[in-house]
Protein backbone atom coordinates (compact mmCIF):
# COMPACT_ATOMS: atom_id res chain seq x y z
CA UNK A 1 0.00 0.00 0.00
CA UNK A 2 1.28 3.43 -0.94
CA UNK A 3 0.70 6.60 1.06
CA UNK A 4 1.17 10.07 -0.35
CA UNK A 5 0.47 13.67 0.50
CA UNK A 6 1.99 15.03 -2.69
CA UNK A 7 -0.40 15.76 -5.58
CA UNK A 8 2.21 15.14 -8.27
CA UNK A 9 2.97 11.72 -6.80
CA UNK A 10 -0.75 10.91 -6.73
CA UNK A 11 -1.26 11.93 -10.34
CA UNK A 12 1.80 10.01 -11.47
CA UNK A 13 0.43 6.83 -9.91
CA UNK A 14 -3.07 7.41 -11.32
CA UNK A 15 -1.56 7.99 -14.78
CA UNK A 16 0.35 4.71 -14.50
CA UNK A 17 -2.83 2.83 -13.65
CA UNK A 18 -4.67 4.53 -16.50
CA UNK A 19 -1.94 3.51 -18.94
CA UNK A 20 -2.52 -0.10 -17.86
CA UNK A 21 -6.31 0.32 -18.40
CA UNK A 22 -6.98 -0.25 -14.70
CA UNK A 23 -10.17 1.15 -13.17
CA UNK A 24 -10.01 3.23 -9.99
CA UNK A 25 -12.49 3.36 -7.12
CA UNK A 26 -12.27 6.10 -4.50
CA UNK A 27 -13.47 6.29 -0.89
CA UNK A 28 -13.13 9.76 0.68
CA UNK A 29 -13.02 9.75 4.48
CA UNK A 30 -12.19 12.00 7.42
CA UNK A 31 -10.32 9.16 9.10
CA UNK A 32 -10.95 7.59 12.53
CA UNK A 33 -12.02 4.57 10.52
CA UNK A 34 -14.49 1.92 11.68
CA UNK A 35 -16.24 -1.04 10.09
CA UNK A 36 -18.62 1.26 8.23
CA UNK A 37 -15.74 2.86 6.35
CA UNK A 38 -14.12 -0.51 5.72
CA UNK A 39 -17.35 -1.85 4.23
CA UNK A 40 -17.14 0.99 1.68
CA UNK A 41 -13.58 -0.08 0.90
CA UNK A 42 -14.87 -3.62 0.33
CA UNK A 43 -17.42 -2.29 -2.18
CA UNK A 44 -14.70 -0.28 -3.91
CA UNK A 45 -12.50 -3.36 -4.14
CA UNK A 46 -15.35 -5.27 -5.80
CA UNK A 47 -16.03 -2.47 -8.27
CA UNK A 48 -12.53 -1.60 -9.53
CA UNK A 49 -8.99 -2.88 -9.97
CA UNK A 50 -7.45 -0.14 -7.83
CA UNK A 51 -8.72 1.48 -4.62
CA UNK A 52 -7.74 4.92 -3.34
CA UNK A 53 -8.81 6.19 0.08
CA UNK A 54 -8.35 9.78 1.22
CA UNK A 55 -8.02 10.83 4.85
CA UNK A 56 -8.69 14.52 5.36
CA UNK A 57 -10.64 16.39 8.04
CA UNK A 58 -12.28 19.15 6.03
CA UNK A 59 -12.56 22.45 7.92
CA UNK A 60 -15.02 23.92 5.41
CA UNK A 61 -17.82 21.59 6.52
CA UNK A 62 -17.55 22.51 10.21
CA UNK A 63 -19.31 25.57 11.60
CA UNK A 64 -17.48 27.62 14.29
CA UNK A 65 -19.44 25.92 17.10
CA UNK A 66 -18.75 22.37 15.89
CA UNK A 67 -16.02 19.90 16.75
CA UNK A 68 -13.32 20.47 14.10
CA UNK A 69 -10.43 20.86 16.56
CA UNK A 70 -11.47 17.84 18.64
CA UNK A 71 -12.52 15.58 15.75
CA UNK A 72 -10.59 12.30 16.28
CA UNK A 73 -7.47 11.99 14.12
CA UNK A 74 -6.04 8.47 14.18
CA UNK A 75 -3.98 8.22 11.01
CA UNK A 76 -1.56 5.52 12.18
CA UNK A 77 -4.39 3.19 13.17
CA UNK A 78 -6.28 4.08 9.98
CA UNK A 79 -3.30 3.08 7.83
CA UNK A 80 -3.08 -0.30 9.55
CA UNK A 81 -6.77 -0.96 8.84
CA UNK A 82 -6.53 0.21 5.23
CA UNK A 83 -3.48 -1.93 4.54
CA UNK A 84 -5.31 -4.97 5.88
CA UNK A 85 -8.31 -4.08 3.70
CA UNK A 86 -6.22 -4.21 0.54
CA UNK A 87 -6.20 -0.51 -0.33
CA UNK A 88 -3.71 0.44 -3.03
CA UNK A 89 -3.10 4.08 -2.11
CA UNK A 90 -3.97 6.38 0.80
CA UNK A 91 -4.00 10.08 -0.01
CA UNK A 92 -3.51 12.42 2.98
CA UNK A 93 -3.65 16.01 1.72
CA UNK A 94 -3.22 18.95 4.06
CA UNK A 95 -5.09 22.26 4.21
CA UNK A 96 -2.48 24.02 2.09
CA UNK A 97 -3.12 21.59 -0.77
CA UNK A 98 -6.92 21.67 -0.55
CA UNK A 99 -7.29 25.40 0.17
CA UNK A 100 -4.07 27.07 -1.04
CA UNK A 101 -5.52 30.56 -0.53
CA UNK A 102 -7.30 29.67 2.70
CA UNK A 103 -10.77 28.21 2.97
CA UNK A 104 -12.46 31.63 3.00
CA UNK A 105 -10.87 32.79 -0.25
CA UNK A 106 -11.10 29.55 -2.24
CA UNK A 107 -13.62 28.82 -4.95
CA UNK A 108 -16.46 26.59 -3.82
CA UNK A 109 -19.31 24.59 -5.32
CA UNK A 110 -22.84 24.56 -3.94
CA UNK A 111 -25.69 22.24 -4.90
CA UNK A 112 -29.01 24.14 -4.76
CA UNK A 113 -32.20 22.73 -3.36
CA UNK A 114 -30.96 19.62 -1.61
CA UNK A 115 -28.28 21.51 0.32
CA UNK A 116 -30.75 23.80 2.06
CA UNK A 117 -33.45 21.45 3.37
CA UNK A 118 -33.60 19.01 6.32
CA UNK A 119 -29.96 18.80 7.52
CA UNK A 120 -29.15 21.98 5.58
CA UNK A 121 -31.63 23.94 7.72
CA UNK A 122 -29.61 23.13 10.82
CA UNK A 123 -26.14 23.27 9.22
CA UNK A 124 -26.45 25.93 6.49
CA UNK A 125 -22.91 25.68 5.07
CA UNK A 126 -22.32 21.99 5.66
CA UNK A 127 -23.15 20.68 2.19
CA UNK A 128 -21.25 23.52 0.53
CA UNK A 129 -18.18 22.33 2.44
CA UNK A 130 -18.82 18.70 1.53
CA UNK A 131 -19.47 19.34 -2.16
CA UNK A 132 -16.43 21.58 -2.47
CA UNK A 133 -13.94 19.20 -0.91
CA UNK A 134 -15.39 16.18 -2.74
CA UNK A 135 -15.13 17.93 -6.10
CA UNK A 136 -11.54 18.92 -5.32
CA UNK A 137 -10.70 15.34 -4.37
CA UNK A 138 -12.43 14.01 -7.49
CA UNK A 139 -10.28 16.31 -9.62
CA UNK A 140 -7.15 15.11 -7.84
CA UNK A 141 -7.87 11.37 -7.80
CA UNK A 142 -9.87 11.19 -11.08
CA UNK A 143 -11.70 8.00 -10.14
CA UNK A 144 -14.11 5.95 -12.23
CA UNK A 145 -16.19 5.10 -9.16
CA UNK A 146 -16.66 6.74 -5.76
CA UNK A 147 -18.29 5.07 -2.76
CA UNK A 148 -20.22 6.88 -0.02
CA UNK A 149 -22.17 5.55 2.97
CA UNK A 150 -25.98 5.65 3.08
CA UNK A 151 -25.83 6.68 6.75
CA UNK A 152 -25.16 10.19 5.46
CA UNK A 153 -28.11 9.83 3.09
CA UNK A 154 -28.64 13.48 2.23
CA UNK A 155 -24.92 13.90 1.60
CA UNK A 156 -25.06 10.97 -0.84
CA UNK A 157 -27.88 12.68 -2.76
CA UNK A 158 -26.00 15.99 -2.82
CA UNK A 159 -22.90 14.31 -4.28
CA UNK A 160 -24.97 12.47 -6.88
CA UNK A 161 -26.64 15.70 -7.98
CA UNK A 162 -23.30 17.50 -8.18
CA UNK A 163 -21.85 14.74 -10.35
CA UNK A 164 -24.90 14.79 -12.63
CA UNK A 165 -25.07 18.58 -12.87
CA UNK A 166 -21.36 18.98 -13.62
CA UNK A 167 -21.23 15.99 -16.03
CA UNK A 168 -18.48 14.24 -14.09
CA UNK A 169 -17.59 10.80 -15.51
CA UNK A 170 -17.85 9.13 -12.10
CA UNK A 171 -20.26 6.44 -10.90
CA UNK A 172 -21.50 7.16 -7.38
CA UNK A 173 -22.18 4.04 -5.33
CA UNK A 174 -23.96 3.97 -1.96
CA UNK A 175 -22.96 1.55 0.78
CA UNK A 176 -25.50 0.30 3.31
CA UNK A 177 -25.31 1.59 6.88
CA UNK A 178 -23.32 -0.58 9.25
CA UNK A 179 -24.69 -0.85 12.77
CA UNK A 180 -23.61 -1.96 16.21
CA UNK A 181 -25.28 -5.04 17.68
CA UNK A 182 -27.90 -2.86 19.41
CA UNK A 183 -28.74 -0.95 16.22
CA UNK A 184 -26.71 2.25 16.62
CA UNK A 185 -25.33 3.37 13.26
CA UNK A 186 -21.54 3.28 13.27
CA UNK A 187 -20.00 6.74 13.37
CA UNK A 188 -16.71 8.30 14.42
CA UNK A 189 -18.70 10.61 16.69
CA UNK A 190 -19.99 7.64 18.71
CA UNK A 191 -16.63 7.84 20.50
CA UNK A 192 -17.84 11.03 22.16
CA UNK A 193 -20.67 9.22 23.99
CA UNK A 194 -20.28 8.48 27.69
CA UNK A 195 -21.03 4.87 28.75
CA UNK A 196 -24.53 5.88 29.89
CA UNK A 197 -25.18 7.83 26.69
CA UNK A 198 -23.90 4.93 24.61
CA UNK A 199 -26.38 2.61 26.34
CA UNK A 200 -29.20 5.09 25.73
CA UNK A 201 -28.26 5.70 22.09
CA UNK A 202 -29.89 2.47 20.94
CA UNK A 203 -33.29 4.13 21.26
CA UNK A 204 -32.57 6.21 18.15
CA UNK A 205 -32.75 3.29 15.73
CA UNK A 206 -35.51 1.65 17.77
CA UNK A 207 -37.65 4.80 17.61
CA UNK A 208 -37.17 5.12 13.86
CA UNK A 209 -38.21 1.50 13.41
CA UNK A 210 -41.34 2.10 15.45
CA UNK A 211 -42.12 5.19 13.36
CA UNK A 212 -41.70 3.14 10.17
CA UNK A 213 -44.12 0.53 11.47
CA UNK A 214 -46.70 3.16 12.37
CA UNK A 215 -46.50 4.75 8.92
CA UNK A 216 -46.91 1.37 7.24
CA UNK A 217 -49.90 0.68 9.50
CA UNK A 218 -51.57 3.80 8.00
CA UNK A 219 -51.10 6.09 10.98
CA UNK A 220 -50.98 9.76 9.94
CA UNK A 221 -47.46 10.74 8.90
CA UNK A 222 -47.22 13.84 11.08
CA UNK A 223 -48.65 11.92 14.03
CA UNK A 224 -46.06 9.17 13.57
CA UNK A 225 -43.20 11.70 13.27
CA UNK A 226 -44.35 13.54 16.40
CA UNK A 227 -44.70 10.28 18.33
CA UNK A 228 -41.12 9.41 17.37
CA UNK A 229 -39.89 12.82 18.52
CA UNK A 230 -41.76 12.45 21.82
CA UNK A 231 -40.31 8.98 22.38
CA UNK A 232 -36.78 10.21 21.75
CA UNK A 233 -37.23 13.22 24.02
CA UNK A 234 -38.53 10.93 26.77
CA UNK A 235 -35.20 9.07 26.58
CA UNK A 236 -33.15 12.23 26.96
CA UNK A 237 -32.51 13.14 23.31
CA UNK A 238 -32.74 16.67 21.97
CA UNK A 239 -34.32 16.31 18.54
CA UNK A 240 -33.43 18.50 15.57
CA UNK A 241 -35.76 16.63 13.23
CA UNK A 242 -37.52 13.40 12.39
CA UNK A 243 -39.02 13.59 8.92
CA UNK A 244 -40.36 11.26 6.23
CA UNK A 245 -39.19 12.04 2.69
CA UNK A 246 -39.00 10.38 -0.71
CA UNK A 247 -35.52 9.21 -1.61
CA UNK A 248 -34.70 11.07 -4.84
CA UNK A 249 -35.06 14.75 -3.90
CA UNK A 250 -36.16 14.51 -0.26
CA UNK A 251 -39.60 15.91 -0.99
CA UNK A 252 -42.22 15.60 1.73
CA UNK A 253 -44.63 12.70 1.36
CA UNK A 254 -48.41 12.98 1.55
CA UNK A 255 -50.65 10.22 2.84
CA UNK A 256 -52.03 9.66 -0.67
CA UNK A 257 -48.51 9.00 -1.98
CA UNK A 258 -48.03 6.13 0.45
CA UNK A 259 -50.28 4.01 -1.76
CA UNK A 260 -47.78 4.30 -4.63
CA UNK A 261 -45.34 1.89 -2.92
CA UNK A 262 -42.47 4.29 -3.58
CA UNK A 263 -39.16 4.21 -1.73
CA UNK A 264 -39.12 6.43 1.34
CA UNK A 265 -36.58 7.49 3.93
CA UNK A 266 -37.02 8.48 7.55
CA UNK A 267 -34.32 11.00 8.43
CA UNK A 268 -33.37 11.94 11.97
CA UNK A 269 -30.83 14.14 13.71
CA UNK A 270 -30.58 14.29 17.50
CA UNK A 271 -28.25 15.30 20.28
CA UNK A 272 -27.42 13.08 23.20
CA UNK A 273 -25.47 15.12 25.67
CA UNK A 274 -22.97 17.04 23.53
CA UNK A 275 -22.92 14.44 20.75
CA UNK A 276 -24.95 14.93 17.59
CA UNK A 277 -26.11 11.73 15.90
CA UNK A 278 -27.81 11.21 12.56
CA UNK A 279 -29.58 8.14 11.26
CA UNK A 280 -32.06 7.09 8.62
CA UNK A 281 -34.29 4.22 7.66
CA UNK A 282 -35.07 3.43 4.02
CA UNK A 283 -38.20 1.46 3.18
CA UNK A 284 -41.09 1.14 0.76
CA UNK A 285 -44.60 2.13 1.72
CA UNK A 286 -46.56 -1.09 1.24
CA UNK A 287 -48.73 -1.79 4.24
CA UNK A 288 -47.88 -4.32 6.95
CA UNK A 289 -50.18 -5.83 9.54
CA UNK A 290 -49.78 -5.28 13.25
CA UNK A 291 -47.40 -7.83 14.76
CA UNK A 292 -45.49 -8.59 11.57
Amino acid sequence: MQTCQNLEQLRMQVSEWRSANETIAFVPTMGNLHEGHLSLVDIARQKARRVVVSVYVNPLQFSPDEDFSSYPRTLEDDLIKLRAAGVDLVFTPDDAMIYPDGKQDSAYVEVPGLSHIVEGEFRPDFFKGVATVVLKLFNMVQPDIAVFGEKDFQQLLVIRQMVDDLNLPIEIVGGRTKREADGLARSSRNNYLSPAERENSRFLSESLEQCRRQIKQDIDITQAENACIAALESHGFTVDYVTLRETSRLKKVSKDELALNRELVLLAAVKLGKTRLIDNLIFTAEKVTVGS
